[in-house]
């Protein structure tokens, strides 16, 4: 049943990674983006969920580790999916606008920087 824990692990790793490649992106894309409407309580919504979302995926991590069974590690993704779109509508947001923030802040180094700041706000709230 090992096999199952560390393909379970595999997957959320691959949730991981995209969080933290959308973070790595936010630094490194360099397509311009036309200027937004985001404002403070967009970007302070965003990075809440951020923070949460990468509460859930730790809090998972360790459980898929210890599956025993791929239902089992399905049960597990379908509840930490579950509980990342959960997060994303407490803060009136969805997959879809989560992911334009992204993309806006990637355009702009200087929006990008102050996401960052309140991303780590964040954190130390946490």
């Amino acid at each position: 049943m090992q096999t199952i824990g560390t393909i379970s692990a595999i997957a959320v790793i691959g949730i991981v990674l995209l969080l933290q490649s959308a973070s790595q992106t936010l630094a490194q894309q360099t397509p311009p983006q036309p200027q937004t409407d985001l404002n403070e309580t967009q970007l302070r919504s965003f990075a809440k969920v951020y923070v949460q979302i990468e509460k859930i995926l730790k809090t998972y991590e360790s459980q898929l580790k210890e599956v025993k069974t791929p239902e089992e590690g399905k049960q597990i993704q379908s509840e930490e999916i579950s509980k990342v779109h959960q997060a994303l509508t407490q803060e009136g947001m969805d997959e879809q606008s989560y992911k334009r923030i992204v993309a806006i802040a990637n355009a702009d180094d200087g929006l990008r920087k102050k996401l960052v700041g309140f991303i780590d706000e964040e954190r130390q709230k946490s």
